[in-house]
Order: structure tokens, then sequence, then C-alpha cells
């Protein structure tokens, strides 16, 4: 698709803005919306979730507070946008009205289409404009304030073209939308996938001709019948983390990792969010040195949507000393190390210890769980054939986990760059219809209307 540019352009003098069309203006935030900022009860407003995805419902899975009474009022047709640095994206125009935490900035249209501050304040170039003019006491932590917020000089064209801005991304972005769920349906079916080899593997074994018997134990149904049955305590021990005190950290990258639960991601140990310790030679915390290949699981928040927050410490990731919250698991010599990893990385682990979880908003798991845990013990040969046979099928379907998995970043990426463009007039979609072909779809988009932009 091929969209031209405007004739004629003006410095906007912003550098997230850029050069601007000369015919758009400039003005600050705060000349085209109110602060709405209304105390209401969540019992008289229902409660709203701002999202990545827009403004629904509270999630399930949101934190709940006991300050019910305490949260900001929103009417459909109100733009509401996190503040906090770290909800970064998590905006949109309600359609519904309800209430919000009192984190968020709930804003008034004025003067101004509010579909196409819809898409002006979720474009990236905005968020991180409006994340960089906020304040706080750490460097990966701040909020921006209406204060703040309300000095931000904005691109703003007419009415009209406010609503063709509006009209062409709500068309175009539906249909990458579309095309990254398909992605991720198919990611969702290569999951599953990858828990029914995993787990009919390590339950059924590499044979089915032999002989079945009743485990006795309600999540493992029938195993193998020359195979033990045995509470995972009697063949690995458990390494709890030390409690590090935070205060301390050291940002020192020539100091010691800390193995942190947030650095635990499915299959793999992520440091992007890395803090160090200053190790002494000797002492206690030399015990909490992790070694390669050593079984590292969070404790909090054990499972996320992709999976078992479960790896295993490789070479690139020493040395690392483990923290609090974290159980280090080692096998003893009978019981196989990849034959373990697998199976607690099944979705047999989860549904044995999902119902005793503790915790409300930060669900828990503890050592005695994971000891009492009963899993089915082959001879050790038979350990060390599953594990191989797991392994093979699930690096055949990593490489199309990685494919799709890049096709959705380029989907997404040119979903950024086109609201981005088009918001501060580097494309013009004055004269944008729709296809022929994709009339149809258009209109369903335009009679959605609030449902897509939220």
């Amino acid at each position: 698709m091929s969209i031209p540019k405007y004739p004629e352009y003006k410095e906007s003098g912003f550098d997230w803005i850029g050069a601007l069309p000369k015919t758009w203006v400039q003005k600050r935030l705060g000349h085209f919306f109110t602060e709405r900022r209304e105390k209401v009860s969540d019992k008289e407003f229902q409660p709203l979730s701002v999202t990545k995805n827009g403004i629904v419902p509270r999630l399930e899975t949101a934190a709940k507070t006991q300050d019910g009474d305490n949260r900001k009022k929103v009417v459909a047709g109100d733009f509401v946008i996190n503040s906090r640095s770290d909800r970064k994206g998590s905006s949109g125009l309600s359609r519904l009205d309800g209430s919000v935490s009192l984190i968020c900035i709930v804003l008034e249209p004025k003067e101004i289409s509010g579909r196409y501050a819809h898409h002006l304040f979720r474009s990236e170039v905005f968020q991180e404009e409006f994340y960089r003019n906020g304040k706080g006491i750490v460097a990966d932590l701040w909020s921006t304030g209406f204060s703040e917020m309300k000095n931000i000089v904005v691109p703003v064209p007419g009415e009209f073209e406010q609503t063709k801005i509006a009209r062409f991304l709500d068309h175009e972005t539906a249909k990458i939308d579309a095309l990254i769920r398909e992605q991720e349906r198919l990611i969702a079916l290569l999951q599953e996938k990858r828990q029914a080899v995993i787990s009919h593997a390590v339950t059924k074994g590499l044979d089915p001709s032999v002989p079945m018997k009743d485990s006795g134990v309600e999540w493992l149904g029938d195993v193998p019948g020359h195979w033990q049955i045995s509470k995972l305590g009697h063949y690995a021990d458990i390494l709890t983390g030390f409690p590090f005190p935070s205060a301390s950290f050291s940002h020192d990258e020539s100091d010691v990792r800390l193995l942190r639960g947030v650095n635990i991601g499915v299959g793999s140990l992520k440091w992007v969010d890395a803090v160090y310790w200053q190790l002494d030679e000797g002492g206690e915390l030399l015990g909490y040195l992790m070694k390669e290949g050593q079984i590292v699981l969070g404790m909090d928040r054990p499972w996320i949507s992709e999976g078992m927050r479960i790896a295993r410490v490789a070479q690139a990731d020493m040395p690392c000393l483990l923290l609090q919250r974290v159980a280090a698991i080692t096998p003893n010599s009978w019981l196989d190390d990849g034959y373990l990893y697998y199976f607690l990385a099944s979705e047999i682990f989860k549904i044995y210890v999902e119902p005793d979880l503790t915790g409300v908003s930060v669900p828990h798991i503890s050592p005695e769980q994971i000891l009492g845990f009963k899993i089915p013990i082959p001879d050790l040969d038979e350990q060390l054939k599953i594990g191989r046979f797991i392994k093979v099928q699930l690096d055949q379907m990593a490489a199309l986990f990685k494919q799709t998995n890049e096709s959705i970043e380029i989907l997404q990426e040119r979903r950024s760059a086109l609201i981005s463009a088009a918001v501060t007039g580097k494309i013009d979609v004055r004269d944008w219809q729709p296809p022929a072909d994709e009339s149809a779809f258009d209109r369903e988009v335009l009679e959605a209307g609030s449902e897509v932009i939220a």
C-alpha cells in the first residue's frame, strides 16, 4: 500500500512530532481536554481495567484493593491512560461508564475527535513523550500527572482530517490485528502440542505396547506397569534463595548477578532486568552460587500465559546467586535432571499444585509442595531416552515458534509505525478509501465503533 505525503510541511520544533503538515495546528494538550477527577465507588460504577488493549471491564487477574470507594469516575467517550511508566501503552477511549484506579488519568475531550485522540495518544511516539515528562524516585518507574501531561504540545488537523485519519487507522489496524490473532492462535496450538508431547512421554513412556497400571494418583492416571511412584522429595533436594536486602543491590556488572524470580522465563533465564551483589571470597553465600544445568523455578506466580516459569541454568547464566522466592532443584543420581525438568514443566505439575497455591494477588508455591509432588520413576536409562525424545520434538517446534513470534513482531512494528505516521502527518490519508473488496469489512469496523476503539 502506497500512501502519499502532504504537499507542504513545517517544522514542529518537537522531536517526537517532527515535520508537520502546513495546515495542522499545534496546541497544548490541555486546550483539548479537561481532567475528570470525580471520586466514586466501584459499587455504583463498575470497575474497569486500563490495558494495552484499551478500557475493558475489570479483568479477573487484576489486583483488587480494599479501597473500592476511592476511584475515578469514567464516562463513555472519556480517554483514560495509566500514569505509571511500567504500564506504558495501557490507555484508550472508553466505551463504558465506570471507575478506574487513582493511578489513571481520565480526560474528557473537547474540540477534538475522541477517535483521533485515541490513536494519537496510543501511538508509540506520544507514549514515549508522555512518560518522558513524568517524575519519580527510581530510574525505571515514574508517573506522569495531568499537570505535566496538559503541557505536552500535540499535533491536530482539521475536523474532517481527524475523522479520515481515525477511519483509516480503525480499518488498517483492524486488519493487522486480525493477522496478529491468527499468529497468536498458531502459537496457542503449538503450546498445546508442546504440553501434550511432554505430558504423554513422562506419564506413558515411549513404548505403547507395555502393560499399564493404575498409578493411584489422580493427576497421573495409568502409567507403565514397571514404573515406580514416589514423592519427588525422595529423589531430589531443594535450595531456596538467600534474602539479599534490596537496599544493597549493586548495579556494577563486574559483580555477581542475582537470580531473582523476575529473571525466570518459560524455558530460559532472562537478564534484561539484572541486579548484582558484591561477593566476597568464602562465607555462606558461596552455597547459593548456581551450577550449570541446575533446575530453577519461580515460586511466586509460577505460571504465566506462556507456561511454567522454570528453566535450567546455562553456562552463559553463570555466575549467579540464588535470591529468595526462587527454588533450585537438584535430583540425586537415580533421577535424570532432564526428565525431571520436563516433568515439572508439564501441565501435570500445574494440575497437582494449582488448587493449593497460596496468596491472592501473587500466587505462591512452597518447597514442601514441590517435594511432595508424586512422580513416576522409570529406570535411569528410560528416563534418559524420554528426555532425549522430548528434546528432539521440542527442537522441531522451536523453529516454528520463532518464525511465528517474528511475524507477530513485524506486524506489531508495522502497526505502530502506521499509527505514528498518520497522527503526525507523515502520510496523507484525506483521499483514502477502503479497497472495493474490503468495503464490507470497513462497514463492520465502522459499525463496531467503540468496540474497535477499545
